[in-house]
């Protein structure tokens, strides 16, 4: 009986440390999800940033065009369109960082849970 006892305890131990590496793995999943939804989150405040300006430069733009008709106004395009090409960019990056990170769900670790019951259970 004993022999079944101390078995029985270290079963118990090791379903202990399973589910104490499935939590911690479930903790390190969420950790890299925030992390890469933050970064996203930067990025898409850095597109806001440069697609505001690129409004301001084409406000700027129409301006110098309708008061000189010179090549300043040229110059102030090019200018414009660097920058809502800048701001696409990063919001193109930004919205795919988003949706690499989204739902913050610890997939890997719910897998692994799942594993583990079904193989405790057969």
């Amino acid at each position: 009986m004993n022999g079944l006892g101390g078995g029985a305890h270290r079963v118990a131990e090791h379903a202990s440390t399973i589910a104490r590496l499935e939590v911690e793995l479930a903790r390190l999943e969420l950790k890299q999800k925030a992390k890469a939804f933050s970064f996203g989150f930067v990025l898409a405040i850095g597109a806001a940033v440069c697609g505001l300006v690129g409004f301001g430069f084409a406000f700027a733009t129409i301006a110098a065009a309708l008061a000189t008709f010179l090549s300043a106004w040229l110059a102030l395009l090019l200018v414009t369109l660097l920058l809502l090409a800048v701001g696409g960019m990063l919001g193109a990056v930004a919205l795919a960082r988003l949706r690499k990170a989204a739902p913050p769900v610890p997939e890997q670790a719910i897998r692994e849970a799942k594993a583990t019951r079904a193989s405790l259970q057969s």
